[in-house]
């Protein structure tokens, strides 16, 4: 069971990073150098899902295998990588963050993802988020609004093994409706309300998690039930806010 914890995922402050992943962990020069620190980066990966993510709570085995597979250094601009597997957020540019790993793996559990799942993230970012519900579900589609990372994050999907992942550019507000129903949705964007096509968009027993607020958020899960959507809070956080058509005055 996921423990609350104190507000997580903080914004950073804007600033003028390049794209998200660029190859390698650092200049490494030779083939015994570069095997010494893979096995490194390897450890620092299982510490990190160790002390900060189930030490807190996250059981799911396939949730915390993800979490150790998927390469988070891979994913931030290189003036962040030694600080990759942090218990913290990282910028990634254009005023966006990669989310802290603790919250990636909190979603993802929260999703309750199986092998056969087909599930939807709004807001990309660099794409760390959706490498690692690729290594848990069947189809994974995923929605950036910032066209410079919608197509960074494609590249280093692609690049890592993760070419299966379908990235759109453009508003997730409405979702993706011709590849819909999805049996998860994940919006990794504070929205001072929960969007209606992406609840319409949840398959029977579908859920959406999502941060909804101001200012700090709390983070909530909307299950589609024969009885109707039922919402469940789990603990406060902190995330950049979703823009684009969210912004305009509810109908």
């Amino acid at each position: 069971m996921l423990r609350p914890l104190a507000p997580i995922a903080a914004t950073f402050a804007a600033a003028a990073i390049a794209g998200c992943g660029e190859p390698g962990w650092s200049s490494l020069q030779g083939a015994g150098r570069m095997e010494a620190d893979i096995r490194d980066i390897e450890s620092t990966r299982a510490r990190m899902v160790a002390d900060q993510i189930e030490a807190r709570g996250i059981s799911d085995p396939r949730v915390l295998a993800a979490m150790r597979a998927v390469p988070r250094h891979e994913f931030v601009p290189e003036r962040w990588r030694e600080s990759a597997y942090r218990d913290r957020p990282l910028p990634i540019g254009s005023g966006q963050t990669i989310s802290q790993p603790y919250i990636v793996a909190a979603m993802t559990e929260l999703a309750a993802l199986q092998p056969d799942s087909r599930v939807l993230e709004v807001g990309t970012g660099c794409g760390y988020q959706a490498a690692v519900l690729q290594e848990v579900a069947a189809e994974v589609y995923t929605i950036e609004i910032v066209e410079e990372l919608a197509r960074s994050a494609e590249e280093t999907l692609a690049r890592l093994g993760y070419a299966a992942v379908r990235v759109r550019h453009g508003d997730g507000y409405r979702g993706w409706p011709e590849a819909a129903p999805f049996d998860a949705i994940l919006v990794t964007a504070a929205a001072p309300r929960v969007p209606q096509p992406l609840l319409e968009q949840l398959s029977p027993g579908g859920r959406l998690v999502i941060p909804v607020g101001e200012g700090f958020q709390e983070l909530e899960v909307h299950t589609r039930t024969s009885h109707g959507i039922e919402v469940r809070r789990v603990f406060s956080v902190r995330f950049v806010p979703m823009t684009g058509e969210i912004r305009e005055p509810a109908p």
